[in-house]
């Protein structure tokens, strides 16, 4: 990208200026490395965003910003319900409640390196993964209206873990104002066999290694310590949230343009928030989130069976589980007042920093964990919320590495076994049943993630806390 476009505020804040429609400036937070690295759609978008109506403060990108579908894949924008603001099922994306539940093991390297390939063989055994991936379980009509509104509290009531769980997920694992009636038939039924499924892409299971620390303070607060072992679960909604995101999409370019809104591009369709569309979908939205949460919580019963089978001494308590795309209401201080914003983080992970009531209470000390994971082959970071991050991006942070070359391209240039066999001498065990999937999910097809973390705690946006890397990978 051509450094000209912008204003540079400091070593990780560039600034676009207001023009043509925009009604807000447009920020990227990234070093000079990697904002020249992204592509000239992160620009086009992340402008585009800033001419929605209600839009306020700015249209941010985080430091793994990526081209996405009307919105970049790292982008942040509030939305004032009072001030004609909109709601964008693109702005949300269509994995919807996609996020990382990061648990603890209590166990240590060692513990794990015995059992290695027995632990990853007995992992992708009882965790359904891939495309189209179903598992054994199956909801009827009523099951899934119940899960769609109950999230990880009705997986708790199925028997799926326990009720301390609860405390450690983002919304304390059921999101309110969620409407399984706004949810079409369609969605439900690509979700009936999906449940405690990991799916494809970008999605995984790992067991880390915590490598090094670098807050003591806050690491220990978070119980973490160097050569512990931890599991990370990534994945979301699957199916109906993809359905959901499809099918508001086309409801919502039919609305834009019945109220009056001009979208500089299609994809960036959009609907006032209290609108019929605007609030269906963010009925639908959040039942999406709560099916999200049930899913990484029947995951997560299904890991700690996994391990009593392997290492019984295990304890799989949760870290924290949070989301990065969704949009929230949640209040936020502009132009010195407090006010209830709708805020969208597509590819961009919630960071409260301390003292924030929505955070445990153990934890609301220090900031709320942020879980960024990176390739299977590279390392994935523990972060921590600050307070600074609020006013920088409505406390906001990245939420990966992000891409650095399409799907397509990696598997032109990566073969599936290839990956797994350098990694496998690297003492990291990969367990996919896609070659293909394997190979478009390559490390070299991704950014350095330690860069994009790294740019992440400069701006202020969260503190390091943790680098972790994979001892096992389970990909879809």
């Amino acid at each position: 990208m051509d450094l000209a476009l912008f204003v540079r505020h400091d070593e990780t804040r560039w600034e676009i200026a207001p023009h043509g429609a925009m009604r807000v400036p447009a920020v990227i937070y990234a070093t000079e490395d990697l904002i020249r690295a992204m592509d000239d759609k992160v620009y086009e978008q992340v402008t585009n965003v800033a001419t929605l109506p209600g839009i306020v403060q700015a249209s941010y990108a985080m430091p793994d910003a990526h081209w996405g579908y009307g919105f970049p894949i790292g982008g942040v924008a509030a939305f004032d319900p009072d001030h004609g603001g909109v709601v964008s099922a693109g702005g949300v994306g269509f994995d919807i409640s996609c996020g990382v539940r990061c648990l603890h093991t209590h166990l240590r390297v060692e513990d794990v390196l015995a059992v290695q390939k027995a632990l990853a063989d007995v992992l992708f055994y009882k965790i359904p993964a891939g495309l189209g991936s179903t598992g054994a379980i199956r909801l009827s009509h009523t099951e899934m209206d119940a899960m769609l509104a109950g999230g990880a509290r009705w997986a708790i009531e199925q028997g799926y873990g326990s009720e301390a769980d609860l405390e450690r997920i983002e919304e304390h694992g059921q999101m309110k104002g969620a409407k399984p009636g706004n949810v079409s038939d369609h969605a439900k039924k690509r979700q009936r066999d999906e449940m405690g499924t990991l799916g494809s892409g970008n999605h995984y299971l790992e067991v880390q290694k915590v490598a090094e620390i670098y807050d003591p303070e806050i690491a220990n607060a978070f119980n973490l310590r160097e050569n512990d072992v931890v599991v990370a679960i990534h994945c979301g909604s699957r199916g109906l949230g993809h359905q959901i995101g499809t099918e508001f999409l086309k409801r919502m370019a039919i609305a834009a343009g019945q109220h009056g809104i001009t979208l500089p591009d299609r994809e960036l369709a959009c609907a006032p928030i209290h609108s019929d569309v605007g609030e269906e979908y963010l009925g639908a939205m959040r039942a999406a989130i709560n099916c999200a949460l049930a899913n990484r919580q029947i995951i997560t019963h299904l890991v700690r069976q996994a391990f009593a089978e392997v290492l019984p001494k295990a304890r799989l308590s949760l870290l924290y589980d949070v989301s990065h795309n969704t949009c929230k209401v949640e209040e936020h201080e502009v132009n010195g007042v407090r006010r209830p914003l709708y805020v969208h983080r597509k590819g961009a992970t919630r960071a409260f920093g301390p003292g924030h009531p929505d955070i445990p209470g153990v934890l609301r000390p220090v900031g709320q964990p942020v879980l960024i994971g990176g390739s299977m082959g590279t390392a994935s970071y523990i972060l921590c919320g600050t307070k600074e991050g609020e006013m920088r991006s409505f406390s906001s942070a990245c939420h990966g590495a992000g891409r650095a070359m399409s799907r397509h391209a990696a598997y032109r240039q990566w073969k599936g076994r290839q990956v797994i066999d350098g990694l496998a001498a690297r003492g990291i065990l990969i367990r996919s049943p896609s070659s293909r999937g394997v190979a478009e999910e390559a490390p070299g097809a991704y950014k350095d993630v330690t860069e994009v973390v790294d740019a992440a705690d400069a701006a202020g946006l969260a503190r390091k806390v943790a680098r972790v890397e994979p001892l096992v990978c389970i990909k879809g």
